[in-house]
């Protein structure tokens, strides 16, 4: 695997196999096992965006490999000056053996893969969160011990996580719905590939879209950038909050994700997020597993 852009670009094959890795490596890690796969090796992470999860989790995972990261904000670097990105993927090619990078545009991301001659891993853009989903679908099959076959639903916009998880889900057999309010539904990019799938649903309606769910994940209504928009969307997304009305549609022993930080009250009730509180914050966690895969799946520490 040369980058990790987005899940549309992978296999279910390849998904599974970075999710194998990936419980591989929790185990090591977990029983003290040192795997210096990348040893002496440098991820140069670039951040458009604010961070606390994909940050630290990065930084912590190259370290446990054995490598370490270089960290270039937009404030502090030529980046945020407005030097074109094929440059500065032209130069950090010479310096690093892999970009992590999160920023807005998609655009950028895949700028980088193609003028550069390094790996590029998608720490986030307004498109899609695949390492966030990655982690989502290591923490299902972890408590649900298989991932298809399982009904996945998600309540809300149609943002980069409803975007990844549609995308990551049917390609590993799971049958998806998601329910999002008119004028917040996914890019017709995703809507076009979820039409080759006879177990994909999309409705406005969140009780049809929770019904008999095995997992059902939410976000947050109001994404970075998006500020001024507030007031509208919560109006938007009035009667989209996973609460307990919701979940019990669901079966009886489905399980809540939330990518995190977590708005209670609005998309998530304060009941239900403590309630699911460890499947949550194992989520969080294996943000670092996850992520330690990819970085050896593309930097060549297999």
């Amino acid at each position: 695997m040369k980058h990790l852009l987005k899940l549309l670009d992978l296999s279910g094959q390849e998904i599974m196999e970075i999710l194998n890795l990936a419980d591989q490596l929790k185990y090591e890690t977990k029983h003290g096992i040192e795997h210096h796969r990348l040893k002496g090796k440098c991820l140069g992470m670039i951040f458009e965006k604010s961070s606390t999860r994909t940050r630290v989790s990065f930084e912590v995972g190259i370290n446990q490999l054995g490598g370490y990261a270089v960290v270039l904000s937009s404030d502090g670097s030529q980046i945020g000056r407005g030097e074109p990105v094929q440059d500065t993927a032209r130069v950090l090619s010479r310096y690093v053996d892999g970009i992590m990078i999160r920023t807005f545009g998609q655009d950028e991301v895949e700028a980088l893969a193609e003028h550069g001659s390094v790996p590029v891993i998608n720490g986030l853009t307004d498109f899609c969160h695949p390492c966030q989903v990655l982690a989502d679908l290591m923490t299902v099959r972890e408590f649900k011990g298989a991932l298809e076959g399982l009904k996945l639903c998600f309540i809300g916009d149609g943002n980069n996580m409803m975007n990844s998880l549609i995308a990551g889900g049917l390609k590993v057999g799971m049958a998806v719905s998601v329910a999002c309010p008119e004028g917040y539904r996914p890019p017709k990019e995703i809507l076009d590939f979820a039409d080759g799938y006879g177990c994909f649903e999309l409705t406005d309606d969140p009780l049809l879209a929770a019904r008999d769910a095995d997992v059902v994940v939410t976000d947050v209504w109001t994404s970075m950038g998006q500020e001024e928009e507030r007031q509208k969307r919560e109006a938007a997304f009035k009667g989209y909050c996973v609460d307990e009305r919701l979940m019990a549609v669901a079966k009886p022993d489905a399980m809540v994700q939330h990518c995190l930080p977590a708005h209670r009250g609005e998309e998530i009730s304060a009941e239900v997020f403590e309630a699911h509180a460890q499947y949550i914050f194992e989520e969080a966690e294996n943000r670092l597993h996850a992520q330690k895969a990819v970085l050896v799946k593309t930097m060549g520490g297999e």
